[in-house]
């Protein structure tokens, strides 16, 4: 039997043996496959301070050298063996089956997951000019410069950046990264089964030449993750409702919680519901459901009893598969206590009236099943009569997707905070509804599927802009 290897905390790069440690286990067989030291809010206060040399170091670099080195981290991330704990290493598809094996997520999965995440690295000077508007990025080095004639200063308004992750997809390390391109260090608390992730990032950027000390890798407790959100000046926050809502109105605190992604068609376009199908399938179901930008509701002035139908016949048909299957099309969930508690408040929110399971003839059998010694939620189409029933504007770990008719005067009017929506509609005054609406964050313009991300595009606000301040500057003028 191979060893187990222990993740060590990472102190601004310093590996650091904790007494304190957790075992993070195979979701199916229970055995441990990692065990990973814990940091205690102390420790991470600490080391908080010093933050002010690792911003010198990684600054030092410069942003166009980051670049590269992001460039050569993608290529190390997705070919190379890393180093995991001691003198042991970890290959591509060693990291593949372990992130599948805690996380539930199925290889093909974790696969396109590591694409997004090469596909950020390696494009980042491309990235960072979307962010920053086309910015000279040299500008930041030095803190002012000239551009297009105009004389401009800008400051970082933190030394480091937190990041408290979650487990269930990896692909949101995605949105960090350019952090390291622009000069900022990086403090994770990984999520308690996914540290495989952020671990093998950070190896990736230290190989391809980046300071090690602009690194921290902090796997903790809640009052680690609060030590965190405190000590680091800026941080993102991931989780649900109840975990952002007390930094909601924290400016430090950029959160990144339920996204209530959606897909609205006008009614210039919903006579032609059937050929997007795909489109909305997709949006539903891709990444097994995990992401925020996964469209939960479905709004239409029309025809909608018969695409929560057509939904419910497309969606019904996915199964549990091995996880090894290229054809996997659902993840499972590591914790079945949590597919328990999901699948136990989508039963509660339809005994509300106006609420129908529309999968539940298309399935043999509840919702919640197990196979391959995992727990799965099947997808579930429901068709709500009335926008305001629990379930019409909800969202859950899994292809969960509601169906609600109504005009889309009153959909712009309704829509609450919605982190994609895809508005369908060649109508000006349908469109400019959505495009103006401030609680909308991402919209997509036409039949592009709400998982379809530009990483140029801000997301739940722009990075530079949270990590960076413009001020005024000016300089004597020369006399002749």
């Amino acid at each position: 039997m191979a060893p187990v290897p222990s993740l060590p905390v990472l102190r601004l790069g310093q590996p650091y043996e904790s007494l304190d440690v957790v075992e993070v286990t195979d979701a199916a067989r229970g055995m441990t496959l990692a065990r990973v030291g814990q940091a205690n809010s102390g420790l991470i206060r600490r080391d908080l301070r010093r933050l002010g040399a690792a911003r010198r170091a990684i600054a030092s670099v410069g942003g166009q050298e980051l670049c590269r080195r992001c460039g050569r981290a993608a290529e190390l991330f997705m070919e190379a063996d890393l180093p995991l704990a001691g003198t042991m290493t970890q290959s591509p598809a060693e990291y593949v089956a372990s992130l599948s094996s805690t996380s539930g997520l199925p290889h093909v999965m974790c696969r396109r997951n590591m694409d997004k995440v090469v596909s950020v690295l390696s494009r980042m000077d491309e990235i960072l000019r979307g962010l920053t508007r086309g910015l000279d990025t040299t500008i930041l080095d030095r803190g002012w410069g000239a551009q297009d004639g105009a004389l401009i200063g800008y400051t970082a308004t933190a030394e480091g950046l937190g990041v408290v992750l979650p487990s269930n997809s990896p692909g949101v390390n995605s949105i960090w990264l350019p952090a390291v391109a622009l000069g900022i260090p990086v403090v994770v608390k990984p999520g308690r089964e996914e540290p495989w992730t952020p671990w093998r990032l950070i190896q990736a950027l230290i190989a391809a030449g980046c300071p090690a000390e602009a690194f921290g890798f902090y796997p903790a407790s809640h009052d680690g993750a609060a030590a965190i959100l405190e000590g680091c000046g800026r941080s993102i926050l991931f989780g649900d409702d109840a975990t952002t809502r007390p930094y909601a109105h924290d400016a430090t605190v950029q959160c990144h919680g339920t996204g209530r992604s959606k897909i609205l068609v006008g009614p210039d376009r919903i006579d032609d519901w059937p050929d997007l199908l795909d489109l909305i399938v997709g949006s539903v179901a891709d990444n097994g459901g995990r992401s925020c930008i996964n469209a939960s509701c479905i709004v239409v002035p029309r025809h909608a009893d018969a695409i929560a139908e057509a939904l419910a016949e497309r969606l019904g048909a996915l199964g549990p598969k091995p996880a090894d299957d290229p054809d996997a099309p659902l993840s499972a969930f590591a914790n079945p206590n949590v597919a328990e508690a999901i699948d136990a408040a989508i039963d509660r929110a339809l005994e509300d009236p106006g609420a129908r399971d529309v999968t539940a003839p298309h399935r043999a059998g509840p919702r919640r099943i197990v196979r391959h010694g995992l727990n799965y939620l099947l997808p579930t189409v429901v068709r709500c009569a009335q926008p305001d029933h629990p379930l019409a504007n909800t969202e859950f770990l899994f292809p969960f997707v509601s169906v609600v008719e109504m005009d889309m005067v009153a959909a712009a009017d309704w829509i609450g905070p919605t982190l994609a929506a895809t508005v369908i509609s060649d109508d000006s005054d349908v469109v400019d509804r959505f495009v103006t609406n401030p609680r909308i964050d991402r919209i997509n313009l036409g039949p592009v599927p709400t998982t379809k991300v530009a990483w140029d595009q801000p997301h739940e606000g722009n990075l530079f802009e949270f990590l960076y301040q413009r001020r005024a500057i000016q300089r004597e003028e020369s006399v002749a």
